[in-house]
């Protein structure tokens, strides 16, 4: 089973210097986890944005690689809500 998982935050519409370390964040999960990550922003509320990561086949093992990489690139403290979404068949 492969899973899918979405975490989203609230941040300032224009924060360049944080779009750089989620850019950062998202080359060091695809290095170390082969998954690509998508990063998206709210169409109506541009304060609101998401990761989104899909095709994982062990979800707590790239939990905590994505929390180590976060740590890395000085996301720890961003508050972010988590989702893990699996397929129904």
């Amino acid at each position: 089973m492969r899973y899918s998982f979405y975490c989203y935050f609230k941040a300032d519409a224009d924060n360049a210097p944080l779009l750089a370390q989620l850019r950062t964040l998202q080359a060091g999960v695809l290095a170390r986890a082969g998954v690509a990550g998508r990063l998206l922003r709210r169409r109506d509320d541009a304060g609101t944005w998401m990761e989104v990561y899909e095709g994982i086949p062990d979800a707590d093992a790239f939990r905590r690689l994505w929390l180590d990489v976060s740590a890395e690139c000085g996301l720890a403290a961003l508050s972010r809500h988590e989702e893990w979404f699996q397929p129904l068949d």
